[in-house]
Parts: C-alpha cells; structure tokens; sequence
C-alpha cells in the first residue's frame, strides 16, 4: 500500500497529541479556560478552548454548527488520507502523514469536548506572534508548509529526451 510510512506518522502524531493534551489537562492540572503555567520567559502552557479552525476562524457558535465543522474537517481528512494513498514521492507522503494526524487530533477534540483544546502559547513579553495552539496545528502547519516548499523548490528529473538504440 502506498503511503504507509505516511499513515504510521499520522498515527503516531495523533497519539502525541491527544498524549500531550492529556497531559497539560490531566497531570500538570490546566483544567480552567485561561488557566497558565509560566515555563520560559517566552513560553507558557495556557489553555484555551479553539471553537472554530485555524486562526479562529469560522467560529462553531452551536451545536449544529459544532457538527458541520466535524464534518467538513472529516472531509478535508479523508480528502488527505486518499492523496495519501495516491502519492508517490515519500517527503509529500511525510507531510501528508503530519496533516492527517494533525486532522485528526483536532476532530477528535471537537467531537469530544465541543471545541479544540489548545495550549503552547509562545510570547516575546506580552507580544504573541502566534495564537495558542497545539501539536495538532503544529503538524498541520508544519505539513502544509512542506507541501508548499516542496512544490515550489523540488523538481523531478525530466526524462531524456534522447532514443535509446535497439539492441534487436
């Protein structure tokens, strides 16, 4: 099967987040939106309740509206999880791997709990140049980039254009 490498890292992403998020909720005791555990100067663990995707938006402000972002990020998944069968270069399967695993992290928070559980809050002070996020949306993000970089800057051989004698 195509893609196995990059479903074993989706996998194994999926279980790093939703194992971090146990963490921060269970064990170190972030339990309250807005409850902080200062670290570093420029990194905290605070949790925040993400109701909509990435950088906010598209808000889930009910139940139905909670479900349809189920859904559509469900799509985008599944969406992800066939490329990835499909796909034959293994660094695009890798960054395939790390959004279906990020996905999947995220949609299993928002089924569960009503909204994604987000907690790695870097800072410059009181400057924040990200939002609070997890290991999920850094996987998505990360991923996401790859392909980017990867359709810009890596070219495949173009094949030759020259005939190749018979040895008939």
């Amino acid at each position: 099967m195509k893609g196995k490498t990059g479903f074993a890292l989706a996998g194994a992403m999926f279980v790093l987040d939703q194992f971090t998020k146990w963490l921060v909720a269970g064990p170190l005791g972030l339990t309250e939106l807005g409850q902080n555990i200062h670290l570093l100067p420029f990194f905290d663990l605070t949790r925040v309740h993400n109701r909509g995707i990435s950088l906010g938006l598209l808000t889930a402000g009910s139940e139905n509206a909670r479900w349809l972002l189920v859904a559509m990020t469900a799509v985008i998944a599944g969406v992800v999880a066939w490329w990835l069968t499909r796909e034959e270069q293994r660094g695009d399967q890798l960054a395939l791997g790390l959004v279906l695993g990020g996905a999947l992290g995220n949609i299993v928070d928002r089924a569960r709990l009503g909204y994604v559980f987000d907690f790695l809050d870097l800072h410059i002070g009181e400057f924040r140049p990200f939002l609070v996020f997890n290991v999920a949306d850094a996987c998505i993000s990360i991923g996401v980039v790859i392909l980017i970089l990867r359709a810009f800057l890596v070219r495949e051989p173009k094949p030759s254009m020259t005939k190749e004698p018979d040895n008939a």
